[in-house]
């Protein structure tokens, strides 16, 4: 997603896309989550990357994952904090969802996956503002995109966030 994000931003500097308030202000984090998942990565494997509510289908006999458009081998952090942040998973919730994928919730996962979070939000916020822009849709994608953003900014600005880098990123 940190590329992801940085194309995203390309875009809307390019075409003077307006994005939510203080999103600019903030840029600095990403680097800094970018450096401290970087400092012990995981071993990449197949992942949706795009995992909201909407892209699962109950049919009553089988659970149905759809629209693979971002799918790819990323970093399975990335896919149970997106997830845990678009289903807005509590912490029990989310130290279930670690334990269920990993076999445990160690705290340095925890982290990561928070801060991979914070990384969902950041990116969606961009796609979210360039569709405002761009689509025919008839959906309020402005307001999804402060919504978004108003979750990263409270996490990036919460007492946590320094504790999750650092516990992402310690030996």
């Amino acid at each position: 997603m940190v590329a992801l994000a940085a194309r995203y931003l390309a875009v809307i500097d390019e075409r003077g896309i307006p994005v939510p308030a203080g999103y600019r202000e903030h840029l600095s984090a990403v680097p800094r989550i970018d450096a401290a998942l970087r400092a012990h990565p995981l071993p990449t494997g197949p992942c949706h990357n795009d995992l909201l509510a909407e892209n699962y289908l109950d049919d009553g006999v089988r659970l149905w994952i759809v629209d693979y458009e971002y799918s790819g081998n990323s970093d399975p952090t990335f896919e149970l904090g997106n997830t845990a942040q678009e289903l807005e998973f509590d912490e029990a919730r989310l130290a279930e969802l670690i334990a269920a994928y990993f076999g445990a919730a160690t705290p340095a996962l925890l982290a990561r996956c928070r801060l991979q979070m914070i990384m969902s939000d950041v990116g969606w916020t961009l796609w979210a503002a360039i569709q405002a822009r761009i689509s025919p849709i008839d959906y309020d994608f402005w307001g999804w995109a402060v919504d978004r953003w108003t979750r990263a900014q409270a996490m990036i600005d919460g007492p946590d966030f320094e504790a999750w880098l650092a516990a992402t990123a310690a030996p």
